[in-house]
């Protein structure tokens, strides 16, 4: 049996965790899944849960928002009792963090980042290092295995079967599981779609030339139902916000199309777009890294090139 950690919110699941439990089935032969989840509307997720394989969902009752340890140990405790082959989680950041601590609760091993996994003792895993840069086959030993799943590296695949059974639990905490916890969230958003969720992400990198220079990506990615991105060296420069950051240390992103603009597409920026269906580069440089990995490319002033493009997309809607 394959336990998995899936994250919610308000009981929908996480799209990252839908992909978790689609590697779990595989790894656990198409066996019916364990999932736990954390909160008061974790029982919620029962029936999506169900569609995808899940026939236990482990619901841990506690009161306060995130706290990784006292998550983490809700996780062990169940681990301890269920005795699964193994433990999955997306690997997003509270994924890897919630396992990361388990995994320590459990002294077991944790293998970060996979995109597959064959099961035995030792385990056989190929995961994703270097920022998605180095692929690297590994073996893990102990009766416990814990793995995260790299992020869009497996596709969402339904598994329809009845409503899984709801078993809510309290885990035993201890004093230092509390010490850490989140006491306030600051809500960043806009209105609109998020970096994350949005189905077209223009985003704009040194090239630009200044945070002014972002209005004519602000206009295409408006004009296409998308919202910017950028790099981190726009950040650093103090031209857009962190949470506009595309890469390792920003937003992992997956939209239908993803238009860099003036970026080169260093290892930690391509690590949070790999989930792109399709990438359109706009860069001056013909021996950009990015064009490696573009679908299309187009090389040129993007002062000139996406204005361009504006014009002939309001063109063709006016005609």
């Amino acid at each position: 049996m394959v336990l998995v950690f899936v994250e919610h919110a308000g009981g929908e699941p996480d799209e990252l965790s839908l992909q978790a439990l689609a590697f779990a089935r595989g790894y656990s032969g198409g066996e019916p899944l364990a999932a736990v989840a954390v909160g008061p509307d974790a029982a919620v997720a029962a029936q999506a849960l169900g569609d995808h394989g899940v026939a236990t969902l482990y619901v841990a009752e506690r009161d306060g928002g995130y706290a990784p340890q006292a998550w983490a140990r809700a996780v062990a405790e169940l681990a301890g009792r269920l005795e699964p082959a193994a433990v999955v989680a997306a690997g997003s950041d509270r994924g890897n963090e919630i396992l990361a601590h388990a995994a320590v609760m459990t002294d077991s091993a944790l293998a970060a980042n996979c995109v597959r996994a064959t099961p035995g003792d030792p385990a056989e895993v190929t995961r994703l290092r270097w920022g998605g840069s180095l692929l690297e086959e590994a073996r893990l030993h102990g009766a416990l295995k814990l793995l995260t799943v790299a992020p869009h590296a497996v596709p969402v695949a339904p598994a329809p079967a009845d409503a899984p059974a709801v078993e809510p639990f309290t885990p035993a905490l201890r004093d230092e599981d509390r010490v850490v916890r989140v006491s306030e969230r600051v809500d960043t958003s806009t209105g609109g779609v998020s970096l994350a969720e949005s189905p077209v992400v223009v985003s704009g990198g040194r090239g630009v030339g200044s945070s002014e220079g972002f209005g004519a990506l602000e206009e295409l990615a408006g004009l296409l139902g998308g919202v910017v991105g950028c790099s981190r060296a726009v950040t650093s420069a103090g031209w857009r916000p962190h949470t506009d950051q595309v890469g390792q240390t920003g937003t992992k992103i997956s939209p239908e199309l993803y238009i860099p603009c003036g970026i080169s597409g260093a290892t930690q920026h391509m690590a949070g777009c790999k989930g792109a269906k399709k990438i359109l580069a706009i860069n001056a440089d013909p021996e950009a890294p990015i064009l490696a990995s573009a679908d299309y490319a187009v090389v040129g002033d993007l002062s000139e090139i996406v204005p361009a493009i504006t014009a002939e997309l309001r063109r063709q809607r006016a005609g």
